[in-house]
């Protein structure tokens, strides 16, 4: 019988051979673009910008290395009727075929972009290299010469509104000194136009504005001036009256319906309709959504001036409401000075329901799980989500040993602030939401214990932009009751105090702030970007505060209760930074760095299990599965896990990953991952798990390897492998893995990126 390992080393023979022959599909007088490079004596304009204006670009390479997508391609054979080929030429690339017309129109592209740089006198000339039979090279040479700069900036405008914000030197864009960049000139005009629509000026367009530019012979410098240019000096009163008229907003109408036209509401029977103040709503149906929510959401506000940003802020409030799916305003002029804004909303599908079915392994024991899940993107007719959610959970552990685990969490959002001094401008001008969630779980494991754990939180969530976000966990109570604990697990908990710590009951009270940033441009996602989340909580500081303040009675531990039940205190806090290098759509590196640190203090001097940090895994260093790594250079004795003693107070992961295409929705990775946990006392169940500042960098543990992964748009399946390279667990002479052997590698299966 043929071992299965046979047909996937012919695969990769059978591409390797087709890789090589990468003419396959390319007629007589015809050639495979192969190669385009740039070359280039200007470091002011990357080649990494300069190479998004090529119009031809060669095959895409599977790290950089060989062309597996034409290679795919090339495996096919002439014959469409049959399936294979045409399931290799779907999955592959064909072959790209030098087209000289593109290089011309390249050259062209990359003048045009020096020029409205500055460089005015830039020369671009393309050479074409033939290196083998049907193979061709392009090389684009660029001499930028010497560059035109701006010599002196003023405005020329007559209007005193915009004459000022034109002749703002704090916030123009236009420096003396500068090169003479037409795109930074244009990017003026729009912060003149858009600075002048917001005080009012409705038909005022950027077009309106010109510059006049002066060279003198030789100087490679220019005087520039900003006018108001001759389309708006037209002769014409009427003209220039609506172009330098400001606008006020006389009303606001909102229509809440299925169709999106004005012309096709006026048609219809509508069943409902009311004004408030100067709002009007008028309902297809019925009241959907409440107008007071309606009203917050909308920076559109009768008697103030027009504004274009907020039109923009409607737009981005009213979107993100969950019961409306998507919206469009307009504006009609109702006499000289005034505009009547017509907002019409498409309500979106209120209710939704979902299963999910998973496999589940903890602690040496297979299992399946499953989830229900409920949403209403209206419940109270003002956009609140209501969030509903189901979990069974079933483990074998042996004749009459069923382990189970019963849950279930619900979760109410609100578009707003749930303030009780907040005003309307307050709630308008904060987009945010508020949550309230609960949650209860059940767990039955009849060789160890029964746990049950229940909580509640409130929290605030909102955005500044589109790159920055901030939740504030108001106050998070979680409560952890253990109805048994079986003899035999009571007497392995006590080898150790933190682990009789983590199995009595106990009250975590707690609040945290977190946030996020990125630079990710929607516009340009081919631009390099980082991305940051960061975030501190701390619990215990009220109740401590209230104990004392009562002077309450210690126990006999040293420690304060609240009702009977001990409770944490600690602070916590973790940050992560994630870089993006981007070569091309098919290639980048990405680099992640992450530190965490709890910190017990006060009513206690451990942290509870469910805070601290543990390693490995398919999000930390993949040599190693989840909760295998650590602490420090801890070795369990047995030949499995140890949640109880595999984890720490610290976190440290440093990892960096080559991501490519590899052929239809497959992509592939290689990785280098490094990391470890530590704890912050000495433990006596965790030697050699404390962290040191002298040892912890020759204790971080160092993996390397690839993997696969599957991307479907709306979620990424993914397999790593992972092999150790440097175990800190093993003496000093064996931790350096040069001799790889069957416990010196991990497989990680989950779903979505690792950072």
């Amino acid at each position: 019988m043929r071992k299965p390992g046979y047909s996937f080393i012919l695969l990769l023979i059978l591409l390797f051979a087709a890789a090589c022959n990468t003419t396959k599909y390319v007629a007589e007088n015809e050639f495979l673009l192969d190669k385009v490079s740039i070359s280039s004596d200007n470091k002011t304009i990357t080649k990494e910008e300069t190479k998004s204006y090529i119009r031809q670009l060669p095959n895409a390479e599977v790290f950089g290395l060989f062309k597996m997508q034409l290679g795919l391609y090339n495996i096919s054979g002439p014959d469409t009727t049959k399936r294979w080929n045409r399931f290799w030429k779907r999955v592959g690339d064909e072959p790209v075929i030098y087209n000289p017309q593109l290089t011309s129109v390249t050259e062209n592209q990359i003048g045009q972009l020096f020029r409205n740089r500055g460089y005015i006198n830039a020369e671009v000339k393309s050479k074409v290299n033939y290196p083998k039979e049907k193979i061709a090279e392009v090389t684009y040479q660029i001499t930028s010469n010497r560059p035109y700069k701006i010599r002196g900036y003023y405005a020329n405008i007559n209007h005193p509104e915009l004459l000022e914000i034109a002749s703002d030197t704090a916030r123009s864009l236009i420096k003396p000194g500068n090169l003479f960049d037409s795109d930074v000139l244009d990017d003026e005009r729009d912060r003149v136009t858009s600075r002048f629509r917001n005080l009012g000026y409705f038909n005022f367009v950027k077009n309106y504005l010109q510059y006049y530019a002066d060279s003198t012979l030789n100087s490679h410098e220019v005087d520039l001036v900003l006018e108001v240019g001759n389309e708006a000096n037209k002769n014409d009163s009427t003209f220039l009256k609506k172009a330098f008229q400001k606008y006020m907003i006389r009303k606001v109408n909102f229509y809440s319906e299925t169709d999106k036209t004005i012309e096709n509401l006026n048609s219809k029977i509508l069943r409902d309709s009311l004004e408030i103040e100067n709002y009007s709503f008028v309902y297809e149906n019925n009241r959907n959504i409440r107008p007071s929510v309606l009203i917050q959401s909308t920076h559109i506000v009768p008697d103030e001036f027009y504004s274009d940003r907020a039109v923009e802020r409607t737009y981005s409030s009213l979107n993100s409401l969950s019961a409306i799916k998507y919206m469009d305003i307009s504006f009609k002029e109702v006499n000289s000075n005034q505009l009547d804004a017509n907002i019409i909303l498409t309500p979106n599908k209120v209710q939704s329901l979902s299963t999910d079915v998973e496999g589940t392994y903890s602690a040496g024991y297979w299992g399946l799980g499953g989830n229900i899940n409920y949403g209403h993107r209206n419940i109270f007719r003002g956009s609140e989500t209501l969030s509903l959610r189901g979990r069974a959970a079933y483990e074998y552990q042996g004749k009459d040993q069923n382990a189970y685990e019963l849950g279930g969490d619900i979760s109410l959002k609100f578009p707003t602030f749930l303030l009780p001094f907040a005003t309307r401008d307050i709630k308008r001008n904060v987009r945010a939401t508020t949550e309230i969630n609960g949650s209860y779980s059940y767990r039955n494991r009849p060789k160890e214990y029964t746990g049950i754990v229940t909580g509640i939180g409130f929290k605030y969530n909102w955005s500044e932009r589109f790159e920055i976000k901030h939740n504030v966990d108001v106050l998070n109570i979680s409560y952890v009751y253990y109805p048994f604990i079986s003899p035999e697990y009571r007497a392995y908990l006590s080898t150790s105090p933190y682990f009789v710590y983590n199995f009595q009951n106990h009250l975590i009270m707690r609040t945290g702030y977190s946030g996020s940033y990125s630079s990710f441009r929607p516009l340009q996602p081919l631009r390099n970007y980082s991305t940051l989340n960061y975030g501190i909580e701390t619990a215990g500081n009220l109740l401590y505060g209230m104990n004392n303040l009562l002077n309450s009675k210690k126990d006999t531990a040293g420690t304060f209760k609240i009702f009977g039940i001990r409770y944490a205190q600690f602070v916590k806090t973790d940050f992560n930074v994630t870089r993006h290098q981007i070569f091309d759509k098919n290639n980048r590196i990405v680099y992640h760095a992450g530190i965490g640190v709890a910190l017990p203090y006060g009513n206690n001097n451990l942290i509870p299990f469910e805070k601290r940090y543990f390693s490995g895994g398919a999000n930390s260093v993949r040599g190693w599965t989840a909760y295998q790594l650590g602490p420090g250079t801890y070795k369990s004795n047995g030949g499995y896990i140890d949640y109880n003693t595999q984890m720490g107070d610290v976190r440290i992961d440093l990892n960096m990953e080559y991501r490519t295409k590899l052929f239809w929705k497959l992509d592939g990775a290689l990785f280098l991952d490094a990391g470890n946990v530590w704890t912050i006392r000495e433990y006596e169940s965790q030697p050699g798990g404390v962290f040191r500042f002298s040892d912890f960098i020759g204790q971080m543990g160092v993996a390397y390897g690839g993997g696969l992964r599957a991307d479907f748009s709306f979620f990424v399946l993914r397999l790593d492998l992972g092999l150790k390279l440097h175990n800190p667990a093993l003496s000093r002479t064996e931790r350096w893995r040069t001799k790889l052997t069957k416990d010196d590698y991990a497989f990680n299966l989950a779903i979505g990126y690792p950072f």
